[in-house]
């Protein structure tokens, strides 16, 4: 008798430690070494201490609170969060290590053990869903092998991203949702040479193969977009690079993802990336025009829109808002990858846009478009080497996002005051007459201009006031 009360007694002591009488799944700290972690059902805290960010306005001190950003805020007929559309990009929030050219990786998060496996793609993945709830984000982006570890054989890949998409789906729940998807080609060795354009015809097959899955999987979890980005598909030297039938080889690819975008019946926009070069030393979407270009030859400009990232557009000699606006004329404006580059660095350091100036402009692109809906703002950005802590994760979101928000209210105040706007206007006013419609009509030819000419002699150039210009644009900040 005695020993059974103290059987009891044990047995009722072992289910308070498991928590199973508080009611609710354990608070765990963030660490996989916490024993609480191991099952796959686990939906302990991985951000403890992390509340759910708020708006506090731009007089808060708080660094874990949005100053600037106003979900439900209505700017210019549209609510913030229907401007912005922002996502959280996986593989750097998740997967960034902090290495770099010249150095070993500085970020070791408590959650990882080390390894690759499946049950850490798990973990990684309630982490993801754990970051966007208490960010108060809706959407993330994804690349296949990022999510899922790489198998032996291309039939051992698919069913682990297939047994991580499934986590992801039940995790996402009716709310959540990617804003694009994209396959990894460019990390195996297999992919030294490119994927499309690649020399060897097995690496093109299985390029088709990991691309129609990723499309797939991003269709099957409601992704609104799929990205191109062509790490590796440029040349190094042309001494041993056939580039015309590379080329051809890309465009019969992409043509290739468009039917089967068609067969699978994915509504999603197809988005190209394009970036100059790195690792490639010339990569063939090089900026928005070149990829642009690209699609005109091709008869694929119906079919594409382009991914803008900021980063990108700095290494091809461009500011972002150019080749947003690029893209946008074009009609091709479809996403853009928030984030900035270091003038005195060389390389694509993915840092977060902070830069208020900059994000005006870039909102003035975005209000002109009318927005970018189904695509958005996507963190392709990752913290500095020296940021190890975890809550530097969410400091950088939110102050990303109160960037890009201060921008949107600045190119708001710009447009209703309306004075840049009448600036640029009264620049182009002798074009507001019967010659200048006819001109922009196409039926203005050499011999009536020669005639005009004549007749007003030598032309009355005025000042192009670029001082009051950027007078009118700073006081908006």
């Amino acid at each position: 008798m005695k020993g059974g009360k103290v059987l009891l007694l044990l047995l009722f002591l072992n289910i308070i430690a498991s928590g199973v009488i508080a009611g609710s799944p354990p608070t765990c700290p963030a660490d996989h070494s916490s024993g609480c972690d191991d099952s796959d059902e686990w939906k302990g805290e991985f951000f403890p201490g992390i509340p759910k960010i708020k708006y506090e306005g731009p007089s808060s001190k708080n660094p874990l609170a949005f100053k600037w950003y106003k979900a439900e805020k209505t700017i210019l007929g549209k609510k913030m969060k229907e401007w912005m559309r922002f996502s959280v990009a996986f593989w750097h929030t998740f997967r960034g290590t902090g290495g770099d050219p010249f150095g070993a990786p500085t970020k070791y998060w408590p959650w990882e053990d080390g390894t690759n496996s499946l049950a850490m793609a798990k973990r990684r993945m309630r982490a993801n869903f754990e970051f966007l709830e208490k960010l108060g984000v809706d959407m993330w982006c994804f690349h296949d092998r990022d999510i899922a570890p790489e198998g032996k054989t291309l039939e051992e890949s698919n069913a682990n991203l297939d047994e991580i998409v499934a986590l992801a789906k039940e995790l996402q729940g009716t709310k959540i949702h990617p804003l694009w998807g994209t396959a990894q080609l460019f990390v195996h060795p297999r992919f030294m040479h490119g994927a499309a354009t690649s020399s060897e015809v097995g690496v093109y097959a299985y390029a088709a193969a990991q691309v129609k899955k990723a499309m797939e999987v991003t269709h099957y979890l409601g992704g609104e977009n799929y990205v191109f980005w062509g790490g590796r598909e440029g040349y190094q030297s042309l001494l041993n690079t056939n580039m015309e039938r590379e080329l051809n080889h890309l465009a019969r690819f992409m043509e290739a993802a468009v039917a089967y975008k068609k067969k699978i019946g994915f509504k999603g926009t197809l988005l190209i990336e394009p970036k100059p070069q790195e690792p490639t030393k010339h990569q063939y979407d090089w900026d928005a025009a070149t990829a642009a270009n690209f699609l005109r030859k091709y008869g694929l400009q119906g079919e594409f829109k382009l991914n803008i990232e900021c980063n990108h557009a700095t290494l091809s000699g461009h500011s972002c808002h150019h080749e947003l606006e690029t893209a946008r004329i074009d009609g091709l404006l479809g996403n853009i990858d928030a984030n900035s580059g270091d003038p005195q660095i060389g390389w694509d350091t993915d840092q977060f846009l902070m830069d208020v100036a900059e994000a005006t402009m870039v909102m003035l692109s975005v209000i002109r478009n009318g927005g970018l809906a189904p695509g958005g703002f996507n963190f392709d950005a990752k913290l500095r080497r020296e940021s190890t802590d975890v809550e530097d994760l969410f400091i950088a979101h939110i102050a990303g996002m109160d960037t890009l928000a201060r921008g949107l209210r600045n190119a708001a105040k710009l447009i209703k005051e309306g004075a840049l706007a009448e600036l640029v206007r009264g620049r182009y006013e002798s074009f507001d007459t019967e010659i200048g419609a006819q001109i922009e009509a196409g039926e203005a030819n050499f011999e009536l201009l020669e005639k005009k000419a004549i007749e007003w002699g030598e032309p009355n150039v005025p000042s192009a006031k670029q001082e009051l210009a950027e007078m009118i644009f700073q006081a908006s900040l």
